[in-house]
């Protein structure tokens, strides 16, 4: 008879069978457990199994709708997670064999391994389920001693009850909220037709408000004038700075509001007059001098934790969340260079010393010649010791800190050294003495006129670095002024002269926005900010989120667009906005708020401790959602209050102001006069207008193309927006224009004389212009100078509802390709996908080149997408398909489909040609690119017309002349290009 262990992690499950060897037998290692005569070990890789309604319960058509709301089954069915079918099929394997009669939860301890295993032994069960004894293994370290201790205490079953009921009861809530607030703000944002997704909840909500109200606060914010006065003083040793302060300062109370004016300050002054008084009244005084000096330390910050770690590396490195999160499991899962980084501790189990020993040795001898010796130090100075800052069973969770393993890693990308080589110092730092400074704050006073005028300057000099060595800083000299901080001596009694007193005019500034660093910090911190006490302290170690789930928490709501990442920024949408005036509007503004979030950590805590039962609980959390849906499903106003916008464009049909409400954009009239009776939707197909957008359409009465709408189906689709005059209406209305361009081929004369070009024609040379929605050579349409049009390029402004901007067009006519794009989205599939588009010359026509994937790739779309002329039509793309079908049936055509995806490698240069590129085969797309990189490399662009290329010794031959324009280029390189 055996015991089934299941970990959590395939290395948990190695570490736990290295443990058992000596005592328990040597193990046989199989394609997803190991086994000996007493123990099957195998492990789950995260979540393997999620809940769902039952099929009687599930909603399938009409979901949307307010007559299915709300959605609260009776009980909740499994079922498997897509992506790790067959890992939960091997453990449920091993589960269910005859010779395993008892289990042992080897999952993390904490509320999300319990889970993790209990949905697994329930699932492996099925309807009877599988009726052998639990155990738990409750392990905060990792040792090989930990681990058989922890198998000679393993808890029961029942012990483990009330953990694992609050870990169902909080899947279940978040489940409830999420699905049921969803639906219901969907049915409301959708009621005036179309479907306008709109996605709340428990975590992604409280995080977005978060971001808005900072957001309001910028908006709201006017900035006021101030002045500083900057003093510069004359001792016998030389100059040094100050400022002046208000030495009887006081901060000031809070106002009406609770808040107090966090903008005044001692050393500002609100008047210009007054400012210009202080700073007449000591230019040129002598100043007494008082000074205090005194030594100070700075120890390292502690470990990295996720949270943390996700925070510092955005800062130093701007590395996204979600980035910084796959640089960390990377390390972990590939490289076995770090610790398991999804944990929210920063400290290390009290036994792990002998192993952050054997670590330090590592690192002492890995050759990293920058780090190398900071660990030798270490080693040599026995700086690993006993220290409850670092090795503090009580301060471990599921996981501790994230640091370096024993293993020294090689073959690293660039971004994993970064992060690798962070995590290291800090490390290291932690053991590393503290940093010693000589703080010195010296007031210099000025009277005048029966009046004291101080001014303050400090000094910080670095005394002995202690860790910050490892960062690259060193001890300063004291006559070592580069760094400011440094102050010239003063002797005692001397009197010093102002040389000069100088106003500085200065405004106060908005917050900051939140960037992904502040972000997180203010997700993992949001209990502060609540007023009660049991909920604060109940949120105290959880924050919004936990540290694997907040990046993915951030990136959800860019995905859903309720924010914008620019540079280090993150910006709420007028979605976002909506969003939150709407949570005001209906009165659930809990959905908003980080006390939910306490409210429940509370409630689970209490069950945990058997203090209140599951039942009850989730009758609150039934009774809340239905709170939720009633309150959305009676809304009967016209539009939600809030703090709504008025355009400055006024009406186009009668001149009248413009407003925003709730759900439009509605012509006010002119003053004294009814309104005309315009308005357009605030969110067609979903995709909510920014103010911004909505002012340049009605200014110009049209934008985009704009990316994000969805149909009533709910795919996603791009357009351009129009405003057209109905002649039946009397009015303007908003259409879609999805760049059929029905007039394009009138015949027409077209005029390209107010535009710059894109760039060089792949075919004939001739320059591209934008044209309607297409981007098309100047002999495609007719011309004054060519009424007959003799070229077929013309390739579409938007591609499978990806936007082609003219940045990328630029560079594809440069070198033949674009950067990587990653919204198209497949006709056949509607599954999104990334792709570079890129010039086939065999073809004639733009194509897709897609970029290689670890472990092969499958691409549902076709690999080109029609011929040149409707190349960029999302609309006609069937018919053009349609139109190629028969010609795929021969077998000529197949063969051409077959072909590599770059046409025309192979072609080889002429001597000249090669002179400039190499002697080797090459497509015409690479000639370009490599020419170009030469021409840029040489500086061989004409300084007054950017447009020509003045050729060298090298070009010459291959030009044919002095100087050519970049749309000859094309045509030249096809005159120095053979079939080998």
């Amino acid at each position: 008879m055996k015991t089934l262990v299941i970990a959590e992690k395939p290395s948990v499950a190695q570490d736990i069978v290295r443990a058992l060897t000596p005592v328990a037998g040597k193990f046989d290692k199989h394609d997803e457990h190991f086994e000996n005569e007493s123990y099957v070990v195998t492990s789950a890789v995260g979540h393997l199994v999620e809940i769902q309604a039952p099929e009687e319960f599930d909603v399938k058509r009409g979901k949307w709708s307010f007559a299915n709301l709300p959605v609260i089954p009776p009980h909740f069915d499994l079922k498997p997670v897509d992506k790790t079918k067959t890992r939960l099929n091997a453990v449920v394997k091993q589960a269910k064999r005859k010779d395993v009669t008892q289990l042992i939860n080897a999952c993390d301890a904490g509320r999300e391994g319990e889970l993790i295993f209990r949905l697994i032994e329930q699932y492996a069960g099925g309807k009877t389920g599988l009726n052998k004894p639990v155990k738990r293994l409750w392990l905060q370290s990792m040792t090989p001693q930990a681990i058989r201790d922890g198998f000679d205490a393993l808890r029961t079953e029942k012990q483990m009850q009330g953990l694992a009921d609050a870990a169902r009861s909080r899947s279940e809530a978040d489940w409830l909220v999420g699905i049921n607030g969803t639906r219901a703000m969907t049915a409301f944002n959708s009621r005036d037709g179309g479907f306008f997704l709109t996605t709340v909840g428990r975590v992604q909500t409280p995080t977005l408000s978060v971001v808005v109200e900072r957001e309001e606060k910028i908006r709201k914010f006017v900035s006021r004038d101030y002045w500083e006065i900057h003093g510069v003083f004359q001792a016998e040793a030389g100059q040094y700075p100050g400022k002046w302060f208000d030495a009887n300062f006081k901060k000031p109370p809070p106002g009406p509001d609770g808040t107090a004016d966090a903008e005044i300050r001692a050393d500002r002054v609100w008047s210009e007059r007054e400012a210009r008084e202080i700073a007449d009244a000591a230019r040129g005084k002598p100043a007494s001098v008082t000074e205090e000096s005194k030594p100070t330390t700075q120890a390292s910050p502690m470990l990295f934790d996720l949270t943390s770690l996700q925070r510092e590396a955005n800062g130093r490195f701007g590395f996204s969340a979600k980035t910084t999160l796959a640089l960390a499991q990377s390390l972990y899962e590939r490289h076995k260079a770090l610790t398991y980084p999804r944990t929210d501790s920063r400290a290390l189990p009290e036994d792990y010393l002998p192993v952050v020993k054997d670590t330090m040795k590592m690192l002492a001898d890995s050759g990293m010649k920058h780090l190398a010796p900071f660990a030798q130090q270490a080693v040599d100075g026995s700086y690993v010791k006993p220290n409850k800052r670092i090795f503090d069973n009580a301060k471990v969770s599921d996981h501790f800190a994230i640091i370096p393993t024993l293993q020294a890693p090689s073959g690293l990308s660039e971004a994993e050294q970064k992060l690798y080589d962070f995590v290291v110092r800090r490390f290291m730092s932690v053991f590393f003495p503290s940093a010693e400074f000589q703080v010195t704050t010296r007031i210099s006073t000025v009277e005048a006129g029966g009046k004291k005028y101080p001014f303050r300057s400090d000094g910080k000099v670095l005394v002995k670095p202690g860790w910050l060595a490892i960062w690259g800083k060193e001890a300063i000299n004291d006559d070592d002024e580069k760094d400011g901080k440094n102050l010239v001596v003063v002797k005692p009694g001397e009197t010093v002269k102002t040389e000069s007193a100088d106003l500085k005019a200065l405004k106060t500034r908005p917050p900051a926005r939140y960037s992904e660093a502040t972000l997180l910090g203010a997700m993992e911190g949001a209990g502060k900010t609540i007023d009660d006490d049991e909920l604060r302290e109940a949120m105290q170690e959880k924050g919004l989120g936990t540290p694997a789930t907040r990046a993915a928490t951030i990136e959800g709501l860019i995905t859903e667009k309720y924010m914008l990442r620019e540079g280090r920024e993150l910006i709420p949408t007028a979605k976002a906005f909506q969003l939150m005036t709407l949570l005001r509007g209906l009165g659930v503004e809990e959905l908003s708020k980080a006390e939910l979030t306490g409210e429940w950590e509370y409630k689970l805590a209490q069950m945990e401790k058997g203090a209140l039962s599951r039942d009850a609980f989730m009758r609150e959390i039934a009774e809340m959602t239905e709170h939720i849906v009633k309150k959305a499903k009676e809304y009967d106003r016209d539009t939600v209050p809030g703090d709504y916008a008025t355009l400055s464009t006024p009406c186009p049909n009668c001149g009248g102001v413009v407003k925003e409400n709730y759900r439009r954009y509605t012509c006010n009239g002119k003053a004294g006069q009814e309104p005309c009776g315009f308005s357009f939707g605030k969110s067609p197909a979903g995709r909510t207008f920014e103010v911004a957008e909505a002012e340049a359409l009605l200014r110009d009465k049209h934008i985009g193309p704009l990316e994000g709408f969805r149909s009533k189906a709910g795919w996603p689709f791009t357009s351009e927006i129009v405003l057209k005059f109905d002649e039946e209406a009397k009015n303007w209305k908003l259409e879609f224009d999805f760049g059929d361009d029905k007039n394009a081929d009138t015949g027409e004369i077209v005029d390209f004389s107010e535009q710059d070009t894109v760039g060089p024609c792949p075919i004939c040379g001739a320059p591209v212009f934008e044209h309607g929605s297409n981007y098309v050579c100047e002999k495609s349409v007719p011309t004054n100078a060519q009424p007959t049009p003799s070229c077929t390029f013309k390739t579409g402004k938007i591609i499978l509802q990806q936007p082609v901007e003219r940045a990328q067009m630029e560079k594809l006519l440069a070198t033949g390709k674009t950067d990587l794009l990653d919204k198209f989205v497949s006709m056949r599939t509607r599954r999104a996908f990334k792709a570079f588009l890129t010039w086939n010359a065999e073809e004639g026509k733009v194509t897709f080149e897609f970029a290689p994937r670890e472990g092969g790739s499958k691409f549902p779309p076709r690999k080109t997408f029609g011929k040149a002329a409707p190349a960029g039509k999302t609309a006609p793309a069937k018919k053009v398909a349609a139109k190629k079908a028969p010609a795929a049936k021969k077998a000529p055509a197949a063969k051409k489909a077959a072909a590599p995806r770059k046409p025309g490698a192979g072609l080889k240069p002429s001597d000249s040609l090669a002179a400039v590129i190499g002697a080797e085969p090459v497509a015409r797309t690479e000639v370009i690119k490599k020419l170009w990189d030469y021409i840029k490399a040489n500086g061989l662009q004409d300084a007054a017309n950017k447009r020509a290329i003045n050729a060298d010794a090298k070009l010459k031959p291959v030009f044919g002349k002095d100087q050519v324009t970049m749309f000859e280029l094309a045509g030249i390189v096809g005159k120095h290009l053979s079939a080998p």
